[in-house]
């Protein structure tokens, strides 16, 4: 009897799942904007080692990328959407990154757990984190490959752990089941009209198109106090990346 309820409930929970990442990637598309296609997911199997289902036997971000459709593929049309999910319930949910949708900069999890303290510290407002078992995502206002090369040039040095996802660029968004865990808020975006404003009060929303997203900060800002942080943590003698864990 215990097996067959054990049976029923994982059955229930998978559902559920399902539901909550086809809501979440409608969400992203319709009320945000923000252009998302589905990941490759991963192969059926049993326990929590599962395979990427690209033909890379040894992919390094197994569920979590582009494969069929491609990139360019990505969409805000929720008729698209539906229909996606609706086949591949359990597909991970691929932001395309640039253009007019949020960029991101992603690190180590270690490192950016630290690196969110250090934000808090500084009293530098931020906006979505994306966090999985190996790397956090820090979700930032669209920029340039002009804008961001000027900015790391700049810079004394970077930290070679940092990775940069703008125009041509993706992110894995939550909830997304993924090779290395489910994907997660580690700081939920802002509601819509719930945006803080100087002081921390709340305040407008930033709209696009009638439509009320997330706000995002620069990336200037994210980078200046992550390399700031690196640099005041970091060992001497090391390879050049203060932030690789």
């Amino acid at each position: 009897m215990r097996e067959i309820l054990g049976r029923r409930r994982r059955l229930s929970l998978r559902r559920a799942g399902r539901s909550a990442v086809l809501t979440a990637a409608l969400t992203y598309a319709t009320e945000w904007q923000w252009p998302v296609l589905p990941g490759v997911g991963l192969r059926p199997g049993i326990g929590r080692v599962r395979e990427c289902g690209c033909p890379d036997p040894e992919c390094v971000v197994p569920g979590a990328h582009p494969f069929d459709p491609g990139l360019l593929a990505a969409t805000t049309d929720a008729r698209m959407v539906r229909w996606w999910w609706t086949n591949r319930p359990e597909a991970p949910v691929v932001l395309a990154t640039g253009g007019r949708a949020p960029c991101a900069v992603s690190l180590p999890a270690v490192a950016g757990a630290r690196a969110l303290a250090a934000f808090d510290r500084a009293g530098v407002r931020l906006g979505p984190v994306v966090a999985t078992p190996t790397r956090w995502s820090l979700l930032v206002a669209p920029y340039s490959l002009e804008v961001l090369g000027e900015l790391l040039h700049r810079q004394d040095w970077v930290p070679s752990s940092l990775r940069f996802h703008g125009e041509g660029g993706y992110a894995v968004l939550p909830p997304s089941p993924t090779g290395a865990g489910r994907v997660r808020w580690e700081r939920a975006p802002r509601p819509a009209g719930a945006v803080a404003g100087r002081g921390g009060r709340p305040g407008p929303g930033r709209r696009v198109d009638g439509l009320a997203r997330p706000w995002l900060p620069d990336v200037a800002t994210v980078v200046d106090v992550l390399v700031e942080q690196s640099a005041n943590t970091g060992t001497p003698g090391g390879d050049g990346s203060k932030l690789a864990y």
